[in-house]
C-alpha cells in the first residue's frame, strides 16, 4: 500500500495499515504454534512462573544462599511480567468471562507490584490513556512525569511514584484541585502503596540517619525494638520493596519518554508513541519486559497480549518505519517529550 509516511492527512489510514499486518502475524503465529491459542493458560503460566522465582530469589536470600545485590534485580525481572500481565488484564485479555479467575489475577499481580495504585482503579486511568494519549488528559502519563523537563526532579519522580505527585501537586491552580489530587493519590494507593512506600522511606531514613551519625563520629542508640522492626523492614525491602522501586525507574523511564506530550494530534495514533530500544537501553527493559521496543505495537493492536507483541515486533517495527513512527527519538529528553522536533 503506497502512502506518504509524512503526511499529516493520512494518519488513519496509515495505523490501520500497521493494525493489519500485526494482527495478521499474529494470527499466523496463533496457526503455527497452536499453543499460542490458549491464551489464559498462557496467563496463568506466566504469572506462576514470575511468582515462584519472586518467592524462590527471596527464599534463598532469607537462607543465605543469595546475596541482596542479586535478589532485587532478580525479583525486579520476574516482577516486570506480572506488570504486563496486569496491563493485559486490565484490557480483559485473560479470563474474560470468568469473573473470579480474573480478579484472582488482578489481585496477585497487584500483591507482586506494591509499589503500583489499585489495578482495578487504573483501568479507567489507561482506558483514559488511550482515548486522550499525549494531552492534558492523559492522567495515567502525567504521573509518571511525561511532559517534565529532565532534571533532578524528574528523576527522583520517576522512581517514586507518591513523589510524582507530591513534587507537582503545587502547580494545582486552586487549593481544592490540589486537596483533590493528594486524595486521589490516597486512595489509589491504598493499601499496598501506603505500605510499599512506607516502608521503603522508612528503610531510607534509618540507613541515612545510621550514615550520618556515622560521618559524625558517634552513632545512634537505637531500641530493641527498634532494632528488631528495621530488620524485618530491611529484609522486606531486599525481597519485595527496592526490586519494585527499580523495576518502577526502569518502566517510568522507559515509558515517560516513549510517549509523546503536549502537542500530539488528536486520535492520531502515529504522534503518540515512538519505539525506543538503543542498546544503552537494554539494562532497563531487562526490568521492564522490553516495553520500549514493544509498547508502541500496543497502540496500534490493542488487544494482543504482550508476549505476542514480542514475537510480532519484527513485522510490526518494518510497518511502523514505514508510516513514519519514530524510532529513537532521543531528542524527545531535550523537548519534554513533545512530538513537534527531531
Amino acid at each position: 500500500m503506497a502512502f506518504d509516511a509524512h503526511s499529516p492527512s493520512d494518519h488513519l489510514q496509515r495505523s490501520e495499515r500497521i493494525k493489519q499486518l500485526v494482527t495478521a502475524e499474529g494470527q499466523r503465529l496463533r496457526q503455527r504454534y497452536p499453543l499460542l491459542q490458549h491464551q489464559d493458560a498462557i496467563g496463568v503460566a506466566i504469572l506462576a512462573v514470575s511468582l515462584l522465582g519472586m518467592v524462590g530469589s527471596g527464599l534463598g536470600y532469607a537462607q543465605g544462599l543469595l546475596s541482596a545485590w542479586l535478589v532485587i534485580p532478580l525479583v525486579a525481572f520476574f516482577a516486570s511480567f506480572t506488570h504486563e500481565l496486569e496491563h493485559d488484564l486490565i484490557h480483559l485479555m485473560y479470563f474474560r468471562k470468568r469473573p473470579f479467575a480474573h480478579n484472582a489475577m488482578m489481585a496477585l499481580v497487584w500483591l507482586a507490584r506494591p509499589s503500583t495504585i489499585n489495578p482495578w482503579i487504573r483501568r479507567g486511568l489507561h482506558f483514559n490513556h488511550h482515548k486522550h494519549s499525549g494531552t492534558e488528559h492523559d492522567l495515567e502519563e502525567r504521573a509518571i512525569t511525561n511532559g517534565e523537563q529532565w532534571g533532578l526532579k524528574r528523576l527522583i519522580m520517576t522512581g517514586d511514584n507518591v513523589l510524582a505527585v507530591l513534587l507537582r501537586v503545587h502547580r494545582a491552580p486552586t487549593w481544592a484541585l490540589r486537596r483533590r489530587m493528594v486524595l486521589r493519590t490516597m486512595v489509589g494507593y491504598f493499601p499496598l502503596g501506603w505500605l510499599n512506600w512506607g516502608l521503603w522511606h522508612s528503610f531510607l531514613a534509618y540507613h541515612a540517619a545510621n550514615a550520618v551519625a556515622g560521618l559524625m563520629g558517634t552513632s545512634i542508640a537505637w531500641s530493641a525494638s527498634t532494632l528488631e522492626a528495621m530488620a524485618l523492614v530491611s529484609f522486606l525491602t531486599v525481597v519485595w520493596i527496592a526490586p519494585n522501586v527499580l523495576r518502577t525507574f526502569c518502566l517510568h523511564f522507559v515509558s515517560s519518554n516513549m510517549h509523546y506530550y503536549g502537542d500530539v494530534e488528536a486520535d492520531n495514533v502515529i504522534q503518540q508513541t515512538q519505539v525506543l530500544n538503543p542498546w544503552w537501553l537494554l539494562p532497563a527493559q531487562l526490568f521492564c519486559a522490553n516495553f520500549g521496543s514493544t509498547h508502541a505495537i500496543h497502540h496500534f493492536v490493542v488487544k494482543e497480549p504482550f508476549y505476542i507483541r514480542q514475537l510480532t515486533a519484527r513485522v510490526g517495527h518494518q510497518a511502523m518505519r514505514e508510516a513514519g513512527v519514530r524510532f529513537n527519538d532521543f531528542g524527545t529528553f531535550g523537548r519534554a517529550n513533545r512530538w513537534a522536533g527531531s
